[in-house]
Parts: C-alpha cells; structure tokens; sequence
C-alpha cells in the first residue's frame, strides 16, 4: 500500500470522527451520513439499480390507463404538440426536484405519473402561487395545507418545502385513493376540485344509474381537463419521438443533500459557506420567507451535493455566534418591544431569550441584541420581500405603472373598483391572491396602457347598482358570473364563499353589476 493511499484513508477517518455525521442526510438509498455529506460520489441513486435516465425509470412506473381515445386526452397532447418548447423548459425546471420526487412517489407505491404531477399543478415552480391562493409545486391551500401538517408563517411557509410539501400531496393522493376505492382517476380529480365534490359527483351518477367512473361525472370545467392533461403528459413523456417532441434529459441520481444545520443561520451566510449563489440556495429552499432561517426551526437547508461536503466542514467551525449578524439597539422613550420587532422584522420570542427579558417590559436606556441580515435586502434575491419589490418595479411594454398606498378600510375589491379592474387582475399584478390580506401603508401596482384613451378608460368611475340574486336548482358560481358579467374571484369576495363548496337553492348573492357596461 502506497503513502498516497495511506494518507487518503487516514484523512477519511479523521473527517468522519472530527465532524458529526448527522449534520447531512440524504433523502435517497444512501451507504452512511458521513458518506453522503463528505462524499458524494458513494449516495447510492437508482444508477447502481437500474436505469440512469431518469426519465426512462419513471416510464417503467407507469401504471395509470392511458385513455387515449378519450377525445380529451387527445386535445391536450394536440396543445402539447403545438407547443414544442413547453415541455423543454418544465422539464429544465423539475430537474432539481424529480428524482426526489419520483423516489417518493415509487417508495409509497402510487404510479410513477403522480411525479409528473407539479407540471399540472405549477409547471415545477416552487415559488408559483395562484388567484386561489395555493402555493408551491404542489400548489396547497393555506387550509389544505394546515391540515397536513405544513407550517405556513412570516418565516417560511412549507407549502414551498419541497420535501414537506411532497409528503402531504402523497398523504393526501393515498388517503383519497382508499376512499375512492382504488380508482386513481378519481383521486385525482380530488386533488383538483377536492374529495367531498368527487363523492357528490358519484352520488349523482349512482342514483341516476350512470356508471361512476371519471369520463361519466359531471365535473367543472378545470377537473374535466386536469385528469386528461395528466394523461397526455404522460402520454408523451412516455414516447416523445411519436410526438415529435423531446424532453430535457436528467439522470438518475439525487440532486441535493438535507442538511441539519442546528440553529438559525442568516442564508446569506449559508451561501457564502456553500460556494453558491443566492439565486441557487433559494431554489433549494423556497420556503424560506426572509434572510434567514426560522428562529425556531426547522433547522435545515437542502444543498447540492457537490457542495455538501463544503458546507458541513465550514459550518463546523463558524462560532455559532457568528450564524447571525446582530444590531446593539438602545430603547428609546416611547418604544415598545412589538414596535421594535416589527421594525427589524425579528422575532419577538427571540429576542427576549437573547435579552433574558422575563416579558415583554423594556427600560429606557437599555440595549438589546437584534438579529439582523448582514447584507441589503436586495442580496437575498428570492425573499418574499424581493419577489413582490420586482413585481412593483418590472416595466410591462406598452404600459404605465400607477402606485397605490393603502389606506384604512381600503379591500381588494374596492381599490379594483376605483381603477375599473378586477380585483383578480390587480391581485395578480401585485403577486397576490383576492383572498389575502392587505394593510394600510402597503404599496401596490396597478397597470394601464399609456396611450390617454386607454389612461382615461383605466382611471374611469364605474357606475355600480348591487343586487341580489337567488340561487336556483343547477346553478354554479361561473355561470352567475357569466350572466351578471362579473368576475369569478369577485363574486366569491363579495359574498366570502369558499370555492371549493357547493351553492345552496336559495342562497342569496350579492352582486356589484357594472350598469355602464354592455
């Protein structure tokens, strides 16, 4: 044996006893901790145990019924067709996160197609929100969400969570393929326009001797196309060259490292220790709201794993009062601890175990410690903070941006009015949903064209009569709005219907009609 060698092993062994092995973990068939976070080269991917073309593992996997001559699988492999570059760039998007993904999904035994399942959902972007208010690739609700168990705070929200967010969307897929009795079109389609309108779906055909299955329901609109888009994604993902079609090739191996960091640490610290961009770290970790992690956890980052190993070593030896950048502040007359927190946009539990303050009592003259970022808000690039800035300053062609503060007892609904818009087009404009909250002082942005026919059409009064409409039998939510020549997401503000319920025979509805417009 060599002296190269010797030291090569001797320099193993001391890596492994010198740094704790549970700081890194790989979500995949992995031979140790200390071989994933160190070594990447020996994480054991489904390369040794099969294919090393991811897409042709999760092919084999495929289990659902194709139903191509179902004339609405057709029609979506049609669009597909028609829009070559689609597939390309959702699947550049997914790389970071399918073999994960696929992993999961074949470790708790549901069709290789539900991998593919955040191309319907987001197109696998993690950071995608919707005028429902559902995020990440999985697209949850805030209630769906919480009831899996997905944290969602200033902090982090873990409807973003790649691993999080992918364990509830299986939960929920498993749990709705046992109360559909094993039919996984239905679960499907449950995803989508919930399990309660599936089951009264089938009700409906049972008592009506209709047969139960997917193609025979009466379903809205979105649910009887997102099943079929499912199926001709897969469709061509199975055999893109009969298509005419190609994909972006990813291997089978697994793209990051789950790392236990311990305790708080500012992301752009993690960065610096990782050798990686922002943009990057973000990507990895979309749940992350701020500038750093959540005080009060969870502690984890995933990371490439190629920097893995590099990050884990530096870590290990950064003092872990050196994890965060802090601020000497000293209490002035008239502060109070809530002021004080909401300014640094810190945390109030904390700070007063920093501080070792009993409540929430503050003395003029005292200092406290504040944890802050240690660099510009612009550096941290994906931030909450910085994905809404871009959207306040991006410039739309042919367009002029017109800023709005809020005031008290402003709503969506009424700054829209003002502006002779939709309060899901104004939401949309400020990467919002008509369901989330807004606050006095908070800026929005509103577009119109910048020619002055269409300024003078954007800033026109609208004349507004309200009337009530009584709900009949068959009646649903978009045909009301259709008649009366309003928006969806208007009506349901108007009234604080939930969506995903069903209307009631004589249930009164309130309705704003335009009488201006024709």
């Amino acid at each position: 044996m060599n002296k190269l060698l010797l030291n090569i092993i001797f320099a193993i062994f001391s890596t492994a006893i010198l740094l704790p092995i549970n700081l890194v973990r790989a979500e995949s068939q992995i031979v140790s901790s200390a071989s994933v976070g160190f070594f990447p080269n020996t994480l054991i991917s489904r390369d040794s145990l099969g294919p090393t073309d991811l897409w042709e593992q999760i092919r084999a996997g495929f289990t659902l019924p194709a139903s191509l001559s179902e004339t609405r699988v057709q029609q979506e492999i049609e669009w597909l067709k028609r829009n070559p570059n689609y597939l390309v760039r959702v699947t550049q998007r997914a790389e970071p996160y399918l073999f994960y993904i696929a992993e999961q999904v074949r470790k708790h035994g549901l069709p290789a197609e539900i991998a593919l399942l955040p191309i319907v959902e987001s197109a696998y972007d993690p950071f995608a929100y919707s005028p429902g208010r559902a995020a990440g690739l999985w697209q949850f609700i805030p209630s769906t969400g919480k009831h899996y168990g997905l944290e969602q705070n200033g902090w982090h929200d873990e409807r973003r969570d790649v691993l999080a967010s992918t364990q509830a969307a299986i939960d929920y897929l498993s749990q709705a393929h046992a109360r559909f009795d094993g039919d996984w079109l239905l679960a499907l389609a449950s995803y989508n326009a919930g399990q309660g309108r599936i089951s009264k779906a089938v009700r409906r055909n049972k008592k009506a001797g209709r047969p139960t299955d997917f193609w025979s329901l009466s379903l809205p609109k979105e649910t009887a196309r997102y099943v079929p888009r499912l199926l001709a994604i897969s469709a061509v993902i199975k055999q893109p060259k009969k298509y005419g079609l190609s994909l972006h090739p990813i291997k089978s191996q697994l793209k990051f490292a789950t790392v236990d960091i311990g305790s708080q640490l500012d992301l752009a610290q993690a960065a610096n220790l990782a050798d990686i961009s922002m943009d990057e770290l973000y990507r990895f970790n979309p749940q992350y709201n701020r500038w750093a992690t959540p005080p009060q956890g969870p502690h984890r980052l995933l990371l490439p794993l190629a920097n893995s190993a590099q990050f884990v070593e530096s870590l290990a030896t950064l003092a872990k009062t050196d994890r965060l950048s802090w601020h000497q502040y000293v209490i002035r007359s008239g502060d109070t601890l809530s002021e004080i927190v909401r300014k640094y946009g810190a945390s109030k539990k904390q700070i007063k175990k920093v501080n070792d303050l009993k409540n929430d009592s503050i003395r003029l003259g005292r200092t406290l410690m504040i944890p802050v970022a240690s660099e510009k808000s612009s550096h941290y690039i994906m931030s909450a903070r910085q994905r809404n800035e871009r959207l306040l300053s991006a410039r739309k062609k042919g367009q002029k941006a017109v800023y709005y503060i809020v005031k008290s007892g402003d709503s969506w609904w009424t700054i829209a009015r003002k502006h002779s818009v939709t309060t899901a087009k104004l939401a949309s404009w400020n990467g919002k949903a008509p369901g989330d909250v807004i606050r006095p002082g908070q800026k929005l942005v509103l577009w119109s064209h910048s020619d002055s026919k269409s300024e003078a059409s954007f800033s026109r009064n609208p004349v507004l009569r309200k009337v009530y409409y009584q709900v009949r039998s068959g009646d649903n939510l978009s045909d009301i709005a259709s008649r009366f020549k309003v928006q969806l997401n208007d009506l349901i503000v108007w009234n604080n219907l939930d969506k995903s319920r069903y209307l009631k025979p004589g249930q009164n509805l309130r309705i704003h009609v335009d009488v201006t417009r024709g």
